[in-house]
């Protein structure tokens, strides 16, 4: 129970020692406890939610941990109670060995925020051991001469306890002759001699020496000590000191002299002659640091001296005389170790967290940083610091405890790995440093979007390329690491005429392979866009858009194509020339299309004449068939021509045409110019029909054109004629022709210069379902409005003035694939020429007169 209680008022000392340094205000960061040594396990040292002033509810919410250095665990905390208890066996004796106080150093750590407390925990001695020597048995050579009084230093005892629970006392069995003297302190004690000692009545003393410490209870230890009586010598040495004190630097040299020791022997001779030693007590053993010479008495370093080890040395000597009996005197040598700064600042290094997100937030602790100097004084004293330019800092929690905490903005991208570089200088002199680098890594964020080596990207694909290809493979670039990097390739949906682009092309969603899902064909298709988005895997995941334009580039897969009149494939067609024709005649014209584009469109035309048949000639260019000279007797009445129609891609494709030149003897032969294109689905002599009723219609047309056109105007607007009203040719004053079929009228501008003009009528491939109108009138303008639109089509308008040709065209009207201005399928298309330039220019529903203007200039918008 006493002890108990004992061990409470320690306990209460500590708290209010506790209190007294929190109230001090400069040790707030630090908690003080006490608790015996070999206690059970789960003993409560202290409550730290009490102490830290904070809810113990805080401690498991905040996270709150142990943090030591030792070896092993001793002490926990229940973070429900706020409780600190003893985790492992404790062993005072085992933790601080030949210590007066032990105590262990701990740190509490609370997260959000991050807090450090020191937490000292004394380690209080219990007295679980006892006194013991060094021997079993002690020799002492006593004469019988020696005086009562006389002293002998015993053997010490050894107690792994400190403090009350130390050796305290020493005692000596019943004796007549000695007696025991201890010391002040109880540490050491002497045998005295109470009795004149005669060696005939008892040469050997036998006597139990007992060490008592001062635990509750005591324990104890015993040695036998055998006193000899020796007959002899009857004067011991006497030392000028009992005590002796002396300084010397550490790092002091082997053979260096350390003091000289002086002893006097009144006695003569060899009972005179001193010699000295030092003296072994216990376990102590000073002659592997210092040696002495036994003649002089001079003490000499032997080994190494250090202040950081042993700040002192207390050596104990013995000068014994010569005599046949020996006597002998000891003395004390105190010797101060002075402390030179031969020890530089250690740092060590706790890591706490790696590696560090780059979002982490000012203040953020990364490591725990403690520096120590073994040195004492100012040479002990130092400072820490970090080196260079980097985005941490060092933030003192208690003396030489620190904490590495960011200080900037961090980006993993321009630097993934910190060696942070940190300095410590003690204050000696002069002053010695260490440094110590701290390899800080960064983990990843999902901070940055993928990134296109460009925001629009052009791709050029062949037509006719075979389904499935890869036409273009996409890369995008991250930042990031890992799964953050990882990329993910995407369509974005959208429509390309009406028709969703995941039918079109195809994306490999790891590889941004662009695969295409049809064959493309340019006379269709020249160009379309979509989108692709790169997303990464991160959370939450970043992406980017790219724009795709993909440019359908024409091959040359389409031959030349014919145009009316001449167009029949096998047919031979007949033209008609006076006799009389001069150099430079027109025969003929020959017009052709090629569906494709560029050089591949570039047509060429050439003849092919019978040998010796140099009549005729032909334009390359325009395809104008002209007499080169005039007629002679000897030249045949018929001249069959093949004109051959090629392109100019490669390979170059071509076609031709069969032209039989009819030579008449005058102009009132030659049959009239207008011809009916026959119908692919008719027979021959429907053809025939159908153009010998267009020549008959022509002189009626002419009369009820001015009637067709005055009611054309007075009607258009107004939707009395019938939508499937018979067509109306009629002509007009100025010279021009007109076609009309209900809301639709044509209206072709003849130039009285015009050597020839071809009229030739196409049915329509199905019934018109646009109204439209399109006129080039004599005053020089060209307009085309839409009337009753189609609510599925898109017009084209037409609406700057146009009127004057010069090298431009207006070729026949031809069926082709025209998907421009939102048109689809088969349509009749009115093609432009400008010298070897051809284009599809606009779509038309119905049939047109198709005329040759050589001379005035045409503009179009």
């Amino acid at each position: 129970l006493f002890t108990v209680t004992r061990q409470y008022v320690i306990v209460a000392k500590w708290m209010l020692f506790a209190i007294l340094l929190c109230l001090s205000g400069w040790s707030a960061a630090q908690i003080a406890f006490a608790v015996s040594e070999e206690v059970v396990k789960g003993t409560v040292v202290g409550n730290l939610a009490k102490d830290l002033n904070i809810n113990a509810q805080q401690l498991e919410e905040r996270g709150f941990r142990i943090v030591s250095t030792y070896s092993k665990k001793y002490f926990e905390a229940n973070l429900r109670t706020g409780a600190l208890f003893v985790n492992e066996r404790i062993d005072r004796e085992e933790l601080c060995p030949n210590i007066a106080k032990c105590s262990l150093n701990i740190e509490g750590l609370l997260s959000h925020p991050m807090n450090i407390y020191r937490i000292e925990v004394s380690i209080l001695d219990i007295n679980d051991n006892a006194p013991s020597f060094s021997e079993q048995i002690h020799v002492f050579n006593v004469s019988e001469s020696s005086s009562t009084g006389e002293r002998y230093p015993l053997p010490t005892a050894q107690d792994a306890d400190t403090g009350s629970n130390s050796v305290k006392t020493y005692k000596l069995s019943p004796n007549e002759y000695f007696s025991i003297e201890a010391s002040k302190d109880g540490v050491s004690a002497e045998l005295v001699l109470q009795k004149a000692l005669d060696r005939e009545k008892q040469p050997v003393i036998t006597l139990i020496l007992t060490a008592v410490d001062g635990g509750k209870p005591a324990r104890s230890g015993t040695l036998q000590i055998n006193v000899n009586v020796i007959d002899a010598n009857d004067n011991p040495p006497i030392f000028s000191k009992s005590l002796y004190k002396v300084r010397v630097r550490e790092n002091t040299g082997h053979g260096t002299v350390v003091i000289k020791l002086n002893a006097t022997d009144l006695d003569e001779g060899m009972n005179s002659k001193i010699l000295y030693s030092l003296v072994k007590r216990g376990t102590i053993d000073r002659s592997n640091i210092f040696d002495v010479n036994s003649d002089t008495g001079e003490i000499t370093v032997k080994g190494t001296l250090d202040f950081e080890d042993t700040p002192a040395y207390e050596v104990r000597v013995q000068a014994m005389d010569q005599g046949t009996v020996p006597r002998s005197a000891h003395a004390k040598v105190l010797i101060e170790i002075i402390d030179v700064n031969d020890n530089a600042p250690e740092i060590s290094v706790t890591s706490l967290m790696t590696p560090v997100r780059e979002d982490a937030e000012l203040g953020t602790i990364v490591a725990l940083v403690t520096v120590s100097d073994k040195d004492g004084g100012n040479n002990g004293v130092t400072h820490c610091k970090v080196v260079g330019s980097f985005p941490f800092k060092l933030q003192s929690n208690y003396k030489n405890d620190f904490s590495l905490v960011v200080d900037g903005p961090l980006d993993r991208e321009n630097t993934p790995i910190y060696n942070v570089t940190i300095t410590a200088t003690d204050e000696g002199s002069p002053p010695l440093s260490s440094m110590k680098v701290v390899t800080v890594h960064v983990s990843d964020v999902n901070d940055n979007a993928p990134l296109f080596k460009e925001p629009v990207i052009n791709v050029y694909l062949k037509e006719n390329s075979p389904t499935g290809s890869v036409i273009y493979t996409i890369t995008a670039f991250d930042s990031d690491l890992d799964t953050n990097a990882k990329l993910t390739y995407t369509l974005l949906e959208s429509s390309q005429r009406n028709i969703p682009i995941s039918s079109v092309v195809n994306i490999n969603s790891e590889t941004g392979d662009i695969v295409s899902l049809q064959s493309f064909n340019f006379e269709e298709l020249k160009t379309f866009q979509f989108k692709v988005q790169a997303t990464d895997s991160g959370v939450p995941p970043l992406s980017s858009n790219v724009t795709v334009n993909v440019f359908v580039l024409d091959e040359n897969d389409n031959s030349p194509s014919i145009l009316a009149p001449y167009s029949e494939h096998g047919s031979v067609n007949s033209e008609s020339i006076p006799y009389s024709a001069e150099a430079g005649y027109f025969v003929a014209k020959i017009r052709a299309v090629d569906a494709d584009s560029g050089y591949n469109a570039l047509l060429s035309y050439h003849l092919s004449e019978p040998k010796g048949n140099n009549l005729f000639r032909i334009g390359t260019s325009t395809g104008e068939i002209r007499t080169k000279r005039r007629m002679s007797d000897n030249d045949l009445k018929s001249h069959p021509l093949v004109v051959l129609v090629s392109d100019n891609g490669e390979p170059s494709l071509s076609a031709t045409v069969s032209i039989d030149v009819v030579v008449v003897e005058s102009t009132a032969d030659i049959q009239t110019p207008f011809r009916h294109v026959p119908i692919k689905e008719e027979s021959f002599s429907d053809l025939n029909l159908y153009l010998l009723i267009s020549i008959v219609s022509v002189s009626l047309i002419f009369l009820l054109s001015l009637i067709t056109l005055i009611a054309v105007k007075c009607h258009r607007t107004d939707g009395t004629f019938s939508r499937y009203s018979a067509p109306m040719i009629t002509t007009h004053p100025d010279g021009s022709w007109s076609y009309s079929k209900a809301t639709q009228q044509y209206d072709v501008c003849f130039s009285s210069d015009t050597l020839k003009s071809d009229v030739v009528v196409f049915p329509a491939p199905f019934p018109p379902v646009d109204a439209e109108l399109i006129s080039i009138n004599g005053g020089d303008t060209f307009t085309r409005t839409q009337t009753l639109p189609n609510k599925d089509k898109v017009g084209y308008n037409l609406s700057r003035p146009c009127a004057k040709f010069n090298n431009y065209e207006l070729l026949k009207l031809v069926q082709c694939e025209y998907s421009d201005f939102a048109f689809h399928g088969a349509e009749l298309c009115l093609f432009v020429v400008y010298g070897q330039k051809q284009q599809c220019f606009m779509p038309v529903k119905s049939i047109l007169l198709v005329i040759s203007v050589v001379e005035d200039v045409l503009y179009l918008d």
